[in-house]
């Protein structure tokens, strides 16, 4: 289980993209997708929504996402949007957070996208059985990665909240992904991760225990290089013309407990799991 060497990959790739501005311009249009990736995950497609397989901690995690968004929404000078909410949620996978956001009484509508062709189907039979959600287009998925997906021509079009749960750490490059997200969403609107810090503990406790011990996870899920700090998270926003005003930038890490679930820890953000919501400033407009 060798790990020497493997943090310093990911620290030169996304500290490089943060200090120069050769991505500030315009997003890659490389894709971010990796087949060996995909290829994990779509392994994992049949056992996606068994509260009790290899995606149980997601199940576990995902109330949690909710009440992170809600605190940033909350968090705005101005008031919470009264209107109801567009979501985009890239790489959603078999739809954990896609079909839950759709239920709710504020939601427009929820768009989910991700690589995997398998793992939608998974997401798609299983919203079929609730007709509810596919009524008005509340909800639909699409087959594609962020790269391929048209940019919205206007704000109306754009998304209140774009959502990156369990992804960053799976993607090769993160900066030049992330540039990618930014234009879907609409000023004003929030860009909503979930992620691991990438320090000794997270190590521990992903890799080795998660991973190898108890295998809460299936062998391979994770590759500790692709961890970010959020340090590194906040560094890279703050690059970004019109994102990560005063006031616009929440963490909050977050904790497995074995028999109680997942807990939010104020400060775990800086060694383990941790949600990161940036607010895109109101006045922004695209070039």
């Amino acid at each position: 289980m060798a790990v020497r060497g493997t943090s310093l990959r990911n620290l030169l790739l996304l500290q490089r993209s943060t200090s120069l501005r050769e991505y500030s311009s315009a997003p890659s249009s490389a894709s971010s997708v990796n087949p060996t990736e995909v290829s994990h995950f779509n392994a994992l497609a049949s056992t996606w929504w068994d509260p009790h397989g290899s995606s149980r901690l997601l199940h576990l995690m995902n109330p949690l996402r909710h009440d992170f968004i809600t605190s940033c929404l909350n968090s705005q000078k101005s008031s919470a949007p009264s209107h109801k909410l567009r979501y985009l949620d890239v790489g959603c996978g078999g739809g954990i957070f896609a079909e839950s956001a759709a239920r709710l009484g504020n939601t427009a509508s929820v768009t989910g996208i991700d690589p995997s062709a398998e793992v939608l189907k998974v997401a798609q039979g299983h919203a079929r059985q609730d007709p509810m959600l596919y009524q008005s287009g509340r909800l639909q998925y699409l087959n594609k990665s962020i790269e391929d997906l048209p940019v919205p021509p206007t704000v109306d079009e754009q998304f209140d909240v774009l959502s990156l749960f369990e992804v960053i750490e799976h993607i090769n490059q993160p900066a030049p992904f992330l540039q990618s997200c930014l234009p879907f969403v609409k000023p004003g609107g929030w860009l909503v991760l979930s992620t691991i810090a990438r320090t000794w503990t997270s190590w521990l406790t992903t890799k080795f225990v998660a991973e190898e011990v108890v295998r809460l996870v299936p062998r391979g899920t994770h590759e500790w290089s692709k961890y970010v700090n959020e340090m590194e998270m906040r560094q890279f926003f703050r690059s970004q013309n019109g994102w990560a005003g005063e006031g616009a930038v929440r963490a909050m890490g977050c904790i497995y407990v074995p028999g109680l679930g997942w807990r939010m820890v104020s400060g775990g953000e800086h060694w383990g799991n941790y949600f990161f919501g940036v607010r895109k400033d109101p006045s922004t407009s695209e070039d």
